[in-house]
């Protein structure tokens, strides 16, 4: 059983429920729009200030027709990935090799088959030590000459989603689709199997809004002291499949509740809080790498932490990926322990959210993230149509917001030493 001494806050699981009515997300979509401006309303009532708004640039991109079609002529559902290239307005018909895991040594081992084909991988768990992430199998699909990627999603009666990892470059047509989907792909078919696949979408320059609420603290030792910030961040972008509730309505209801809980003692604090509601997450961490590029180096040095929130509910424990940063660990599990909640600690960089774009700029920074290491975790719904409020525990939600708190506390107190070993 779980300690935690401060009072639960009675807001955050209908604040929860309120950006998951928004649906999910995706950047671009009404329901995008929806959570920009609940997430305005939202944080000028935590905070009691009104954000500034930064608008960030990029390449936006809509899905306007995603299928696939068996060597027997049957139109099977498929999902878009983020920015995939389409393919001709009739189809694009390939021929379709299974490269199982979708490995480096699976291409490897398929290498002279690749070419002109589509290529078809499996969807992993995106929160373990040893996840080959999907936007490296399609490098790899690309590299290799595929004319198509598919990725299988992992459950049943729903196809995944994801960016498609595609960048500047021309791409190719990316689609996730469910395993019995793939199954029917594949059935009966030895070698290469003969397939139509179907992407139309419609792309414009567009720009997203990220939203930062900044608490000033009031505690500066003399009046040339440099003013110090501790960012708190959760992205509000997510797909068109569920809720995105766990990715990352999770995160943002809880920066929120942390917000309104230390927004009346700022006065009292060496370091100010800044709330920040980044966007275009999903599109490789395009809206937390804009923000950061603009800092000045004053700026960056003056941010002595990041805090960042995205999935912290739907696993067993939460766990704190902490960037290559080793001096921030003992902090954390300090906190931890005083909260009474066990806590993991990861500390290779992973880019996996906006965290890294902090840390590889200098800046210590870790995210807090539930169901790291845990197959069987709720986490494993990501990109699915199963990831709703259903699937969310509001004690989950409780625990990641003490937790939350109290690094943010320590952070915004903590001696200038002790900040500054952070940073080794």
């Amino acid at each position: 059983m779980t300690h935690m001494s401060d009072t639960p806050d009675t807001r955050l699981w209908a604040e929860f429920a309120a950006i998951c009515d928004c649906g999910g997300r995706q950047s671009g979509t009404a329901s995008e729009r929806a959570a920009v401006a609940l997430l305005d309303r939202l944080g000028r009532a935590a905070t009691g200030v009104a954000p500034q708004v930064l608008e960030t640039a990029y390449d936006g991109w809509r899905a306007i027709e995603a299928s696939v079609t068996d060597a027997a002529g049957q139109v099977l559902p498929a999902t878009a990935l983020l920015r995939s290239a389409p393919t001709p307005d009739d189809g694009l018909a390939l021929e379709l090799i299974d490269l199982g895991r979708g490995t480096a040594a699976d291409f490897a081992a398929q290498a002279g088959a690749i070419a002109g084909r589509a290529v078809m991988v499996r969807h992993e768990l995106m929160f373990c030590a040893d996840t080959v992430h999907r936007r490296l199998k399609y490098g790899w699909a690309l590299a290799h000459g595929a004319a198509a990627f598919i990725i299988v999603g992992p459950d049943e009666g729903s196809s995944v989603a994801g960016s498609s990892g595609r960048g500047g470059e021309a791409g190719i047509p990316a689609i996730g689709i469910a395993p019995e989907t793939a199954r029917q792909l594949l059935a009966g078919q030895a070698g290469p199997v003969p397939i139509r696949l179907t992407l139309l979408t419609e792309e414009a320059p567009a720009l997203a809004p990220n939203l930062i609420f900044d608490m000033p603290g009031g505690t500066a030792e003399s009046p040339g002291d440099r003013k110090e910030w501790v960012v708190l961040s959760a992205h509000l972008d997510g797909h068109a499949l569920g809720e995105s509730a766990i990715d990352n309505a999770s995160g943002c209801a809880v920066a929120l509740a942390v917000a309104r809980a230390l927004a009346p003692g700022m006065a009292e604090r060496r370091r100010g809080l800044r709330l920040a509601f980044f966007n275009v997450e999903e599109w490789a961490l395009t809206g937390s790498a804009d923000y950061v590029a603009r800092l000045s180096p004053q700026d960056r040095a003056a941010i002595a932490l990041n805090v960042n929130l995205d999935s912290v509910a739907g696993g067993s424990r939460l766990t704190a990926l902490t960037s290559g940063f080793a001096g921030i660990e003992p902090m954390l599990q300090g906190c931890a322990d005083r909260v009474g909640l066990p806590l993991g600690l990861h500390r290779p960089l992973q880019r996996n959210s906006d965290h890294a774009n902090f840390a590889e700029a200098g800046i210590p920074a870790f995210r807090l993230v539930a169901g790291f290491g845990e197959p069987e975790a709720r986490t494993r719904h990501l990109l699915t149509r199963f990831d709703t409020r259903q699937i969310v525990a509001p004690q989950a939600l409780e625990e990641a917001r003490a937790l939350a708190q109290a690094i943010c506390e320590t952070a915004l107190d903590a001696p200038p030493e002790d900040a500054a070993n952070w940073r080794a």
